[in-house]
C-alpha cells in the first residue's frame, strides 16, 4: 500500500514544520513549562492564523475538511518539535463533535475550535485497570432538563485548564457514550496533575454534573473516538521518535572519541539502525490504521497494532537515543530529555503496550469486526 502524501498533505507538513521549527524552540519550551497552564498560547494562535487548527474540521465550520490524515501529518510535526500545545485532544474532540454532534453543537463548538478562540479536550481515562472503552463514570438521564447527569472521576485529562468544554467517556444503562460537559459546570471540580511530559493535566471529579450526549449512547461513538485518539497519539509518538533520532544523529556526528566521530563506531550504528527500523514500522502501522479508519473499514486491529508500535517501539527509540547521548542525555534541560519524557508519557496513554496486546488478542480471537 502506498502511503505517499499528496500535495495538500505535503503543504500542511511543510507549513507545520516551518512554524514549529521557528517557534517551538527548546528555550521557548522551558519558558512554557514554567507558565501556569503549560500551553504555548502564542504558538496556538499562530497555528490558528495559519489555518492548521482546522485541517481536519469540516468546511462548513471554516476548516479544510481534510480529515484524520491531515491531522496526523500535523501531529507528527508537533512531535518532532515536542511543541507544548494540546493539539491531539482538542482536534480529536472536534472530530467527534463534527461526526456525531447535533447541528446546534457543531455550530456552537466547531468555529471556535478552528479559529483557536475556544478549546475542547477529552476525558477518556480513569484510575484503575479498566480500559478507556469501559468507563466507570456513570451517566443518568436528567428528567427535568432532558439532558444527562454525570458522576465519577476522570484521570489525567490533558490540558484542561484553558479548555472551555470536555468530552467525557461514561456508561449508561444502554451502553457507553461520550458526553459534553462545560469545564466550569456545577458539579465539576478539578485538581491539577503534573504529568511526565511536563504538561499540566487534571483530575476531573463529577458529582451530578450536567451534560449533553455527543451522538447516541451505545451506538459506538466512544469506540469511534478512542480509535481516532489512538491513531493521533501514534502520530505524535512517530514525530517524537523522529525528532529524538535526529538529535542523536547530529550529536554523534559531532562528538569525537579516539580521534573519530562516535557515529562511526559499529555498536553506535547498530543502535541507530534499530531506531530507524522501529520508526519505519511505527509510520507504516500508523498510516495503515489511519487509512482503515478513514475508509470506514474494520479498523480495531489496525489501530491496536499502530498503538502497540507507538508505545513499545516509540519508548525503545527514546530510550536508545537518550543512552547514545551519554551523560548529557539525562540532563533534564537537554533537548533529547524532553523527547524521552514525551515518549514515556505517550506510551502509557490510553493503556500501555501490554494492555494493547491483550486487547488486540481479544479482537483477533473474536473474528471479523465492524468497527
Amino acid at each position: 500500500m502506498d502511503f505517499t502524501l499528496d500535495e495538500e498533505l505535503e503543504a500542511i507538513r511543510d507549513l507545520a514544520r516551518k512554524i514549529f521549527t521557528d517557534r517551538a524552540t527548546p528555550e521557548r519550551a522551558r519558558e512554557v513549562e514554567r507558565s501556569p497552564e503549560r500551553v504555548d498560547e502564542s504558538l496556538w494562535a499562530e497555528l490558528a492564523k495559519a489555518g492548521l487548527l482546522g485541517v481536519c474540521a469540516p468546511e462548513e465550520a471554516g476548516g479544510a475538511g481534510l480529515g484524520l490524515g491531515a491531522l496526523c501529518v500535523l501531529l507528527e510535526e508537533q512531535g518532532r518539535a515536542v511543541a507544548p500545545v494540546p493539539l491531539w485532544p482538542a482536534s480529536v474532540a472536534a472530530l467527534a463533535v463534527a461526526a456525531h454532534g447535533t447541528t446546534e453543537q457543531r455550530a456552537r463548538l466547531l468555529p471556535g475550535a478552528v479559529d483557536g478562540s475556544s478549546r475542547l479536550t477529552l476525558a477518556l481515562e480513569e484510575f484503575g485497570p479498566d480500559e478507556p472503552g469501559a468507563p466507570r463514570c456513570a451517566a443518568v438521564r436528567d428528567g427535568g432538563s432532558g439532558g444527562w447527569r454525570l458522576t465519577g472521576v476522570k484521570a489525567v485529562v490533558p490540558s484542561p485548564f484553558g479548555a472551555a468544554h470536555v468530552l467525557v467517556a461514561a456508561r449508561t444503562d444502554g451502553g457507553t457514550g461520550l458526553f459534553l460537559v462545560a469545564r466550569d459546570a456545577d458539579g465539576v471540580t478539578w485538581e491539577a496533575a503534573e504529568t511526565t511530559s511536563r504538561d499540566l493535566g487534571g483530575t476531573m471529579t463529577l458529582d451530578g454534573a450536567p451534560a449533553q450526549e455527543i451522538g447516541t449512547p451505545g451506538s459506538g461513538v466512544l469506540d469511534w473516538t478512542i480509535g481516532r485518539a489512538s491513531a493521533a497519539l501514534a502520530a505524535v509518538q512517530l514525530g517524537v521518535a523522529q525528532g529524538a533520532l535526529r538529535l542523536a544523529a547530529g550529536y554523534l556526528g559531532e562528538r569525537r572519541q579516539f580521534g573519530r566521530p562516535l557515529a562511526t563506531f559499529q555498536a553506535v550504528q547498530h543502535q541507530l539502525a534499530d531506531c530507524y527500523i522501529d520508526i519505519e514500522a511505527m509510520g507504516v502501522t500508523m498510516w495503515q490504521a489511519v487509512t482503515s479508519l478513514e475508509a470506514g473499514e474494520p479498523a480495531a486491529a489496525a489501530v491496536l497494532v499502530a498503538k502497540w508500535w507507538a508505545g513499545e517501539a516509540g519508548l525503545n527509540v527514546v530510550h536508545r537515543t537518550q543512552h547514545l547521548h551519554g551523560g548529557i542525555g539525562v540532563d533534564v534541560d537537554y533537548p533529547v530529555h524532553r523527547h524521552f519524557l514525551w515518549g514515556k508519557q505517550i506510551s502509557g496513554t490510553l493503556g500501555g503496550a501490554s494492555a494493547d496486546l491483550a486487547r488486540l488478542g481479544a479482537v483477533l480471537a473474536a473474528g471479523p469486526v465492524t468497527s
